[in-house]
């Protein structure tokens, strides 16, 4: 699934500024330009991010024919104002899918200002994402509503979700038969060598989120001596690539659904819904089926309303939202809250379309996936009968790969014992990067230490609010401080996870669509299902 990413923690004032505009490589404007270790660099400042620059750079389609045809990757970057440089911090978002342009902006921003200053942060679009090219867009419209139940009550329903993923699967190969035996995780980390040459840098330092993670931890297995500094916010399970990894986020999002409506009931006198966590949940699927017999505003069915509620399952900083949303239906009846939300966090727009076609041409290719449809019937129904809240939407965002026309590759051993010591951010409730992944990367990345959100649902934890993290995150990038190992090599530091959210208030509800889009923007900005 890996729907939404990065830092989704992130939605108040930097998320605003967002708004007001994006960074394009094939768009910047303004200063003339600055050769830098080859590349050009051109202002492309928004009003949140008024000192960013973008470039670009060509790298090979086939690393195996570096000569051969080239594609190009946009970059970013806030440059370093300290006199003490630590070289260039390449950040990614996650995804795999998700645009990295304002990556670079918003780590800047949030980090402490003595530390940011002493790095060049650097964003990119991946091969095949955002302002890169070749862009990809396999089916556009994939998306649109209202689409087939994802639940499939019959055999024919399956069936006609089984035929749209495989015409997804032949509007790729149609498009881009030959740029798909090239889109993978192992490309994408050559990409990144060739951007920290093209900075004309000895070393890099990596900052990922999420699939970050899994292509920073690829990365230095192939260039160990590249790696300067390496931290890695809520792992992928690097034993789990990719189709067990599914499976097992559908377990998690359903216990973060089962969050989500145990917190509406504590707010019973807000949202009216009960005190019953049980009788909350009951209402939630009611609501579910009302909409898969009519769909709200002719645009949220059953699929859609998952679409909805998915984010939540990463931010609980979206629940209050939701809530509302959900009380308004169920009580009311009133449907308008439902489809605000749905435009806000579960609509796909052509960014969203370019994302997914990335995602499913990595994931396809990263991996094995089962090409017999009788795996998926029998593991998908195994999953829902204990986890239904989205693990038919899971099944068929990836039902793709089980007629991917480009055959798979042989997942990377990520494991390593040349690298310094990189730091781990794990939340012990992620949904989506579930806490197994975290140790399970731990314990392969030698030397590496561990920091656990004790209790914390939110993925993606760092810069986010909580201090007890940022405090570690902050002192590795300034000094290379690291917790001290455990004597158990298990979590070498604990933080306590961040509270959770309050209902809004009635002042703040009449400004719900601002908050709620900014909140969206983020997520489609910094991730698309991982």
């Amino acid at each position: 699934m890996y729907r939404r990413t990065a830092a989704l923690v992130a939605v108040g004032a930097a998320v605003t500024g967002l708004v007001t505009g994006m960074p394009s490589a094939a768009t910047a404007g303004g200063s003339a330009p600055r050769p830098a270790a080859g590349l050009i660099w051109r202002s492309c400042a928004t009003e949140a991010f008024p000192r960013l620059e973008c470039s670009e750079v060509q790298v090979p389609l086939d690393h195996a024919r570096p000569n051969g045809r080239q594609i190009t990757l946009a970059l970013s970057r806030v440059r370093h104002t300290a006199k003490t440089f630590q070289g260039p911090l390449l950040v990614n978002p996650g995804g795999p899918g998700s645009s990295g342009l304002k990556m670079a902006g918003f780590v800047a921003a949030s980090l402490p200002a003595k530390v940011s200053a002493q790095y060049d942060v650097i964003g990119f679009d991946p091969r095949g994402v955002g302002s890169s090219r070749p862009a990809l867009d396999c089916r556009p419209g994939h998306f649109a509503p209202v689409r087939a139940d994802s639940v499939p009550h019959t055999p024919g329903g399956e069936i006609a979700n089984q035929v749209r993923a495989a015409a997804f699967a032949r509007g790729c190969a149609a498009k881009y038969a030959d740029v798909l035996p090239h889109m993978s995780t192992v490309s994408a980390a050559r990409d990144l060598d060739l951007i920290r040459a093209a900075l004309g840098a000895e070393k890099i330092n990596y900052f990922g989120y999420s699939y970050g993670t899994y292509l920073g931890a690829v990365y230095a297995k192939y260039f160990p001596q590249r790696v300067r500094r390496a931290v890695f916010d809520s792992v992928v399970n690097p034993g789990g690539v990719w189709y067990r990894n599914n499976l097992d986020q559908d377990l998690g999002f359903d216990a973060r659904h089962k969050a989500f409506t145990a917190w509406v009931a504590r707010h019973n006198t807000t949202y009216r819904l009960g005190t019953d966590p049980a009788k909350v949940e009951a209402a939630w699927y009611a609501m579910r089926e009302a909409l898969r017999k009519k769909p709200a505003g002719g645009k949220v069915g059953p699929t859609e309303l998952e679409d909805t509620f998915l984010p939540g399952g990463y931010y609980n900083g979206f629940w209050p939202y939701l809530a509302e949303a959900f009380s308004a239906f169920a009580r009311g009846k009133d449907p308008k809250p439902l489809v605000e939300e749905y435009e806000n966090f579960g609509a796909v727009d052509a960014a969203g379309d370019n994302s997914y076609s990335v995602y499913t041409a990595v994931q396809c290719r990263d991996a094995q996936w089962p090409r017999s449809w009788a795996s998926w019937h029998a593991d998908n129904w195994s999953t829902h009968a204990k986890a239904p809240f989205s693990t038919w939407n899971n099944a068929w965002y990836n039902a793709p790969c089980a007629s991917w026309p480009v055959a798979p590759l042989t997942p990377t051993d990520v494991s390593n014992t040349a690298l310094p010591p990189v730091l781990v951010f794990q939340a012990t409730e992620d949904a989506a990067t579930p806490y197994e992944g975290g140790v399970a990367a731990h314990r392969k990345l030698r030397g590496s230490r561990l920091v656990v959100e004790q209790g914390g649902g939110n993925h993606a934890v760092t810069l986010g609010g909580n201090t007890c993290l940022d405090r570690y995150l902050t002192d590795y990038l300034a000094t290379g401080k690291l917790p001290a190992p455990s004597a158990t090599g298990a979590a070498d530091a604990v933080c306590a996870a961040t509270p959770e959210p309050e209902p809004r208030k009635a002042a703040a509800r009449a400004g719900r669509a601002d908050a709620a889009q900014a909140g969206a923007l983020l997520h489609r900005m910094l991730g698309h299902r991982n």
